[in-house]
Order: C-alpha cells, then structure tokens, then sequence
C-alpha cells in the first residue's frame, strides 16, 4: 500500500520540493526524509520520472539530505562562501554528457543528454542540484520562502506581478489574514 505523501505543498521544481520535505505542522518541524520510507513517498510524488527513479535506501537518503542542506544553505546565503563550497562539491560529483545521436530524426533534436557521476547512487541528488542552477539562471529571482514566520516552505513565484508572499493562499495566507483581522478587533 502506498502511503500518500503528508507535506502541505507538492508539485514546486524538484529544487524546491526537495527544500519542501521539511515543513511544520502543529508547531514542529516535519522531516520526510528522516525515514528510507520517507524517501520512497518522495520519490513516488515528485517529478522524476518513474524509470529514472532509484530504490529507495539509506545511502540516497543520506545523500538527499546532503543536496538538501546545500540547496538550503545557498538559497538562504547566496554570498556564503561555505553555502556555495558545499553546493558545488556535490556538482563536481557529476556532469552532464551530450552526444549527437546515432541516427538524428529531422526535427527532432538530434542529441542525446546522459547524467554521469563517479560513483553510482548520486544520480538524482546530482541532478536535483545541476536543476537547482538552471532554475537559478532561469528565475532566481523569483524562488522564494514563504513569509509567514511559522512556516520554512519555498516556492517558485510563477504569478504573473511577482508578488506572491504565502506558499500557499489556502494556508499560510488565510492564517496571516486571520490574524491581522483578530488583531483589528482587539484594537
């Protein structure tokens, strides 16, 4: 039986929702990756695609947490040279190999893209991270934390003003209007 996946926010860029496996609820923080089964509900919702998705192991979740801590640490210093020293280290784990392909169709590219790391497992953090720089080249200034002070969930802002505040209007946003309007009625 496949257990449905608890976090608040789902479907982010996969950057994102590898921050987002962390989150609060009733007032603590919430780990999904603190668990190999926690690993394979991640696994199972994000956006990898199913053939491309390893087991779940104690070996990726170590790794995923290491991604994750390097993401976060970039996202929320981005002039830390510390932040930028992890994040990188996992990139030189890997690197993206293009080839021309054996046979190019017309119109259809012609190429083909492979992940290559040097040791086996590190796929998918590798590619979480190299997606992360893409992202940042594409819309760094648009990849935000919620403001509401008692949640620690990112978000890619894709409103077309670039204003978005909240993770979620459904959640963070009506508890930030619930409370400006109680403290409007104490007043």
């Amino acid at each position: 039986m496949r257990r449905v996946d608890p976090r608040p926010l789902l479907g982010e860029p996969l950057p994102l929702d590898l921050l987002n496996t962390h989150w609060i609820e009733r007032g603590e923080l919430q780990d999904l990756l603190e668990t190999v089964d926690g690993v394979a509900i991640w696994l199972a919702s994000s956006s990898i695609p199913a053939a491309e998705r390893p087991a779940a192991g104690e070996e990726l979740r170590l790794r995923l947490c290491e991604t994750r801590e390097a993401i976060q640490a970039v996202a929320e210093h981005p002039a830390s040279v510390d932040a930028r020293s992890a994040f990188n280290a996992i990139l030189a784990r890997g690197h993206r190999r293009r080839r021309l392909a054996e046979a190019p169709q017309p119109g259809a590219g012609g190429r083909s893209l492979s992940t290559v790391v040097a040791e086996p497992g590190w796929e998918v953090p590798w590619t979480i991270a190299d997606t992360y720089l893409d992202l940042l080249d594409r819309s760094a200034d648009r990849i935000r934390r919620c403001q509401h002070p008692e949640c620690v969930l990112w978000y890619l802002d894709t409103s077309k003003s670039g204003n978005r505040r909240w993770c979620s209007m459904s959640i963070c946003g009506n508890r930030a209007k619930a409370a400006r309007h109680y403290r409007r009625q104490a007043d």
